[in-house]
């Protein structure tokens, strides 16, 4: 079997939409991906992501924010950049093989009820789970 591929996930606060492409890249295709994820700027992960993923089964317990500086010496195949604001100050995609860059609104913005506050973060996860299942199902990436 051919080795995993490394994936980073960036964003500026790796308290969101990171969090929730590395955890459910790891679950879905963890056979042929290594996820890892980290920001800009991190801060601590935000309630609503850790509920939300709760929701889907899957334990964020163990997961803290990283910064770009913690995973410097990795060497990653992939850096997906999930924010505007990440793929202009990320500094880490030198040193992946690709580069790609995949928008999604940060549901840590959202305003509104907590009811509604909830619902962007679950159509966030629901967003990058769809897109990481169209991305990742073969064992090469294929860019579009």
């Amino acid at each position: 079997m051919p080795p995993k591929k490394k994936v980073l996930f960036v964003c500026t606060h790796n308290s969101a939409r990171s969090q929730m492409a590395e955890r459910l890249l790891n679950y879905l295709y963890g056979d042929r991906y290594e996820a890892y994820s980290a920001g800009t700027k991190p801060m601590p992960i935000d309630p609503l992501t850790t509920k939300v993923m709760a929701e889907k089964g899957f334990d964020l317990s163990l997961h803290r924010p990283k910064s770009l500086e913690d995973l410097k010496c990795l060497k990653f195949d992939f850096v997906v950049t999930l924010s505007d604001r990440a793929s202009e100050t990320c500094p880490i995609s030198s040193s992946g093989k690709t580069i790609i860059h995949q928008e999604f609104e940060d549901p840590v913005d959202a305003n509104g009820s907590d009811e509604e506050r909830l619902k962007a973060f679950q159509r966030v996860r629901d967003e990058i789970q769809f897109w990481i299942v169209n991305r990742f199902v073969e064992q090469t990436l294929h860019i579009i």
